[in-house]
């Protein structure tokens, strides 16, 4: 328990803007960029100091006036009064919405910021790859439907992301990402017996193109893996860098390639900056989710 003047400790904790089945990562200080939904693996805490703000209950009808006597002609003035009131605010409230000044504009940038990506069709809770073969969990608010163009190590790309850093030094914006596609050809695959080899040599792909250089590997799991009865391998690994102008100094990435049947499996590539350390858990979720169309 939380007492006076003490800061809550990190954690789960209901999604402070109150959507209902969201909770958000507190670090000790501010609230994470994303809501994900509560479940399994996710442990959330309670604070009054955290808690969602209570919706704001409709106020009372004016009495009812009876018949006779001062006390009618009172609630009836309280009535009106109240009446009164209530549309000073509704109109103050709407002409403040159309003031086309506002009070303090954002600071303004050499660089214009991105635009967010397409969202997805209320009621996704899955991404379909019909052309991978596969699909997986979409994530939930703020995840935004990849839009990015093409990555070198896939033919088509479907999938998910949110923009963790506007602008780095290179000019270039820095992502979460949930992405998926057919392997493309020239990376070493000719059948599931070079599952592992051909992960190896995709590792090495995204390794030496979408990071600063140079970083360190740290491999975490290495494994053959059964993904829906269908054979696949799993290369997950964290990244470390010191390069000035990033916001994150690594990144934890996890690769999984599927022999879905077809003449290219489909690889599913995850990746959480160190920045959103918190996140780190939608990688056993999603991998732990896929299924081969």
């Amino acid at each position: 328990m939380t007492g006076p003047g003490q800061t809550p400790p990190p954690g789960w904790y209901p999604d402070p803007d109150g959507a209902p089945g969201l909770v958000r990562w507190w670090n000790g200080v501010s609230w994470s960029d994303v809501a994900t939904p509560a479940g399994p693996g996710v442990a959330v805490q309670s604070s009054p100091v955290l808690a969602p703000p209570s919706p704001v209950p409709p106020p009372e009808p004016p009495a009812a006036e009876l018949p006779g006597g001062g006390g009618s002609r009172t609630a009836w003035l309280v009535g009106v009064s109240l009446f009164v009131l209530i549309a000073v605010v509704v109109t103050a409230v709407f002409l403040g919405r159309q003031d086309p000044s506002p009070v303090a504009e954002p600071p303004s940038s050499s660089q214009p910021l991105p635009p967010a990506g397409p969202e997805f069709p209320p009621g996704t809770v899955r991404i379909i790859d019909d052309a991978a073969g596969i699909s997986y969990p979409y994530l939930g608010e703020n995840w935004y439907e990849f839009d990015l163009g093409m990555q070198a190590e896939v033919s088509a790309i479907a999938g998910q992301y949110f923009v963790t850093q506007d602008v780095t030094p290179e000019g270039t914006t820095f992502i979460a990402q949930c992405t998926s596609g057919p392997l493309t050809d020239g990376l070493g695959w000719s059948g599931a017996s070079t599952l592992q080899s051909t992960i190896r040599t995709v590792a090495d792909s995204v390794r030496s193109s979408y990071y600063p250089q140079p970083n360190e590997r740290t491999v975490l799991r290495d494994e053959a893996r059964a993904v829906d009865g269908h054979e696949a391998y799993l290369y997950e690994f964290q990244l470390a860098w010191d390069a000035p102008g990033y916001d994150a100094s690594g990144e934890r990435a996890a690769l999984l390639l599927v022999d879905v049947g077809r003449p290219a499996p489909a690889l599913l590539y995850i990746s959480i900056p160190n920045t959103h350390a918190e996140l780190y858990g939608v990688i056993d979720r999603v991998i732990e989710a896929v299924d081969v169309l």
